[in-house]
């Protein structure tokens, strides 16, 4: 089995309650899709969990901000308001992050590849095109249907959208593996995937959804001075 995930951000409550499921099923082959800081109250505690666990994380957009100091963490605001937000959420996040684990954030790599059975997993953050790609669920099967006819791996493994969903397209398996600390489709639940098969089998998708303390992490990103819009979108969902 292989377990991904994606778009921690900053939740470090979240983050612990994915590997704690994690552990207690046995899966040790484990994958980060990026984003692991951003909009949540403790960048430095997930990522160093993440490099005390070994898990091997790709660069999200997020990090790529923050990481290189670039003033702009690639996100879509849909208005003014969500901009503010949002540029909120950059400052702290850079302010917070130290320079050895911006160091770390550089170090990551754009994309990484799996084995499973005898299939080629690839993992990337948005698309293979673009860091900060949104690979939604409706959008238009042509876009789907040319990035399989560019893949050479058997399965695309993404995130950034909040989202989990999985389907095929052209012969290639698509999955967005969601979001651990900041969902967006109404379920305030950290998201992660299972990936599971044998040789000479299709792969299963398992889209799992763990309970932990959202409040907690809420009251958490309010005691941090970050925006209260952030604390509400944790306890929606959304």
């Amino acid at each position: 089995m292989l377990a991904l995930f994606s778009d921690v951000h900053s939740n470090r409550l979240a983050l612990e309650a994915v590997l704690d499921d994690l552990e207690e099923r046995g899966i040790s082959r484990v994958y980060c899709l990026g984003n692991l800081v951003g909009y949540g109250p403790d960048p430095n505690g997930v990522i160093d969990l993440l490099r005390v666990r070994t898990i091997p994380s790709i660069l999200g957009n997020y990090d790529e901000g923050v990481g290189w100091e670039t003033g702009d963490c690639g996100c879509f605001y849909p208005d003014e308001e969500a901009r503010c937000i949002g540029e909120a959420s950059y400052a702290f996040t850079v302010a917070e992050v130290t320079s050895e684990r911006k160091a770390y954030l550089r170090s990551l790599p754009h994309e990484l590849h799996a084995e499973l059975a005898g299939k080629r997993v690839h993992l990337v953050h948005g698309s293979p095109r673009r860091i900060n790609e949104y690979l939604l669920r409706d959008r238009d099967e042509r876009t789907f249907l040319r990035l399989a006819e560019a893949e050479t791996d058997d399965v695309l493994c993404f995130g950034h959208t909040h989202d989990p969903w999985f389907r095929s397209y052209g012969g290639r398996l698509f999955v967005n593996v969601g979001s651990v600390g900041r969902p967006k489709d109404g379920d305030p639940r950290a998201a992660h995937v299972v990936l599971s098969s044998s040789p000479g089998a299709p792969i299963e998708v398992e889209i799992r959804r763990i309970t932990y303390e959202v409040e907690a992490a809420a009251q958490a990103v309010l005691a941090a001075g970050l925006p209260p819009a952030l604390a509400d979108a944790l306890r929606r969902g959304h």
